[in-house]
């Protein structure tokens, strides 16, 4: 039997806020704005290349916005994903690697991994409400 991740529900304060954020600062595609009540709403959006949306609305979850701690967008190079989110106004954190990688016991140094190994390089940000993501970068091919 498989399993496939394809929604996450993020708990928001403001609907259009957190939408129009997604959309113009992260790049994220709108692919349904359903409202057919005051009581009920909801609104999916997807990162670029991902098989799994997130969900923000009314009436969608009783966790109080800004409740959502650490989802992953994985990206294979962290230095392009992090300028690119920054210029278009997301406040992304500095990079920063696992440090020592062999033997990693929760140390961390600035800046992307020396080698770019997969699993090794972070950033972070948050949404309006304080939902947090992490950048990971897995797959990084020099020079592409």
């Amino acid at each position: 039997m498989e399993y496939h991740l394809e929604v996450v529900t993020l708990p928001v304060s403001d609907v259009d806020r957190a939408a129009a954020f997604y959309v113009e600062k992260v790049g994220f595609t709108l692919d349904v704005d359903y409202h057919p009540s005051t009581d009920f709403r909801v609104v999916q959006l997807t990162p670029p290349g991902s098989a799994c949306s997130i969900q923000i609305g009314t009436g969608l979850t009783e966790a109080p916005p800004g409740s959502t701690r650490s989802t992953y967008l994985i990206v294979t190079d962290i230095e392009t994903a992090r300028r690119e989110l920054s210029e278009r106004g997301v406040d992304v954190s500095d990079l920063r690697h696992k440090a020592p990688i062999d033997d990693w016991k929760g140390g961390w140094r600035p800046g992307p991994d020396p080698e770019r190994r997969n699993y090794a390089s972070f950033a972070d940000f948050t949404d309006p409400d304080g939902n947090t993501w992490v950048l990971q970068e897995i797959g990084h091919r020099p020079g592409t």
